[in-house]
């Protein structure tokens, strides 16, 4: 903030008497109120009058954006810059409550629960152009399109906004798609079936609304660079060429522009822990995320945070590559992998942040019934460690294989929290499981998104963050044809189950919790389609005069609308 001072001092008299009307209660990310005493509010203290703070806050990233296309964005990073560029129906509030957003108050909703009437509030993109119910339908039949090759609109709407399964198979044209402009500010969706989490949705990235002129006249290069998109939401853009850096600008044309009281976010990606600590320690950034051994050496430092996210990381095992059945077809082969590696060792040792082993798919307290139980009360712990039961898996896959020797592939990232994690995972598994031979290859995010598309890996080293606040945002990953699958997993007895959350139980909350219970377990155990790792845990560095940055246990990680420099 050095570099600010020189600025500061000139315009420190033009920006005082507005300074001093804004000095009225903030929250900070404990949703606790602050009380600032202006000077007639005083009563003896001796304290100075409050100064004026640059509102600029400065960020590490650990990974480039791979694309900020609301309609193609399928990751952390896109999901967490659009949900501060943009703005859907409705946005996750500082409780990671619902609430209304680009839709002026809540929607009518018909009896059976199969239709929604929004109306629009007045707002305007970056641009000047006003928002409308027509950015939204656009929006929607663009993701659903099978063209658009969206990950996310064919495989959230089917089953749930009415025609998109038909859309999808052939039988229905976009325009079908049941999302409907009555006029510039009223917007009716029809849904094929009541769905409980349905406004919780409404702020996720692929449900976001795009200008269709702005788009269509950007063609190819839409989203390509910061100049290439317009934006509704709290910042927009800047500074953005596609790869590399970032930044973000306070969007003056934003409809709740006084809320929001940072004028820049300066975001660098960083790969490399040891280079974010001395970037924080020298006052250059305001956070970083600590890997292992920094966590370790800053445990009891005042300026750590910890935080348990609803990201569960796991492998991915593909039972078939370049056409041909990988070893991981076999399922004893998949259980003993799954069985063969210390997740306690794991979680406490090699990354000691606050992460805990996962035996589990859906996270803990993550979601609960209407009586605060949670849903890991339902289901059980899958796949434990037990070498001795791993190696007499391992045995029996190999000889129904005809060999004694196996060497499989580990795809990860390139960081170094990844790196590390990767090279524990081969000595675990070759040391527990005779005749195994790993392969490592370390890939940038982006590359390892692409190689997941085709999937041109054996074991993936990957992790999903919840979407919205349902089990179904993670047990729909794996159902068959799933844009999340791509391991050539197929189960029809778990397809089936994951079918009734929707139908014949979608109106019965214990049964839907116990039928995803049931699921679970034949993806976890009987099958061992996958191997759950650990739920994440964050523990981060950061400056104590940053207040209300906001994380999210879903959706976009961080909201950055309330956030403010004291």
């Amino acid at each position: 903030m050095k570099n600010h001072k020189f600025m500061w001092l000139i315009s420190i008299m033009l920006v005082l008497s507005v300074f001093l009307a804004a000095c009225g209660d903030k929250k900070d990310d404990a949703g606790t109120t602050e009380p600032v005493k202006d000077k007639e509010e005083d009563k003896g203290t001796t304290e100075e009058p409050a100064k004026e703070v640059a509102q600029v806050l400065n960020l590490i990233e650990t990974a480039e954006i791979p694309s900020i296309d609301s309609s193609i964005s399928e990751d952390a990073v896109s999901f967490i810059v659009l949900n501060n560029v943009m703005e859907g129906l409705y946005r996750l509030d500082q409780d990671s409550l619902p609430v209304p957003a680009m839709a002026d108050g809540e929607p009518e909703i018909s009896e059976d629960g199969l239709t929604y009437t929004f109306k629009i509030r007045d707002a305007e993109w970056s641009n000047g152009t006003p928002v409308t119910a027509h950015d939204f339908v656009y929006a929607w039949q663009r993701a659903v399109d099978p063209a658009t090759g969206s990950p996310y609109g064919p495989y959230l709407m089917a089953g749930m906004v009415k025609n998109a399964t038909e859309i999808g198979e052939g039988k229905a044209e976009i325009a079908d798609l049941g999302i409907t402009a009555k006029d510039d500010k009223t917007l009716v969706v029809q849904l094929e079936r009541p769905v409980s989490y349905f406004l919780s949705l409404m702020s996720f990235g692929t449900f976001l609304p795009l200008n269709e002129e702005f788009v269509t006249a950007q063609g190819d290069k839409y989203a390509s660079n910061a100049e290439a998109m317009i934006y509704n939401g709290p910042f927009s853009l800047s500074d953005w060429d596609g790869t590399g850096n970032w930044k973000y600008l306070k969007n003056d044309k934003y409809w709740d522009a006084d809320t929001v009281k940072l004028d820049e976010i300066v975001v660098d990606v960083v790969l490399e822990t040891a280079t974010g600590v001395k970037l924080y320690e020298q006052g250059k950034k305001d956070r970083v995320v600590l890997s292992a051994e920094y966590a370790m050496q800053f445990a009891e430092d005042p300026d750590v945070v910890n935080e348990l996210e609803m990201s569960v990381f796991y492998f991915k095992m593909n039972q078939m590559r370049d056409g041909k059945a990988t070893p991981l077809a076999n399922a004893d082969i998949r259980k003993a992998i799954a069985k063969g590696y210390n997740k306690e060792e794991l979680a406490d040792a090699v990354l000691a942040n606050g992460s805990i082993a996962a035996n589990y798919l859906v996270p803990q307290e993550f979601t609960f019934d209407e009586d605060g139980k949670d849903f890991r009360d339902y289901s059980s712990e899958f796949s434990a460690y037990n070498v001795e039961e791993a190696q007499a898996l391992w045995t029996k896959g190999l000889e129904a294989l005809g060999t004694d020797k196996v060497t499989l592939e580990i795809l990860g990232g390139d960081t170094e929290n990844a790196k590390k994690q990767q090279e524990w995972f081969k000595s675990e598994l070759e040391r527990n499981l005779p005749g195994l031979t790993i392969s490592l290859k370390e890939v940038p995010f982006a590359v390892r998104l692409e190689l997941d598309d085709t999937s041109d890996y054996d074991i993936q080293s990957a992790g999903w963050g919840a979407d919205f606040q349902d089990p179904i945002s993670f047990m729909e990953l794996f159902v068959t044809g799933s844009p999340q699958n791509k391991m050539n997993y197929s189960n029809p007895a778990y397809d089936k189950l994951i079918e009734s959350t929707k139908t014949t139980y979608a109106k019965d909350p214990i049964k839907r919790f116990e039928v995803f219970a049931e699921a679970e377990k034949i993806l976890l155990e009987d099958d061992a389609a996958i191997a759950p790792n650990y739920q994440r845990g964050r523990m981060a560095l950061m400056n104590p005069a940053v207040k209300g940055l906001v994380t999210h246990p879903f959706g976009g990680d961080y909201s950055y609308k309330w956030t403010y420099m004291e």
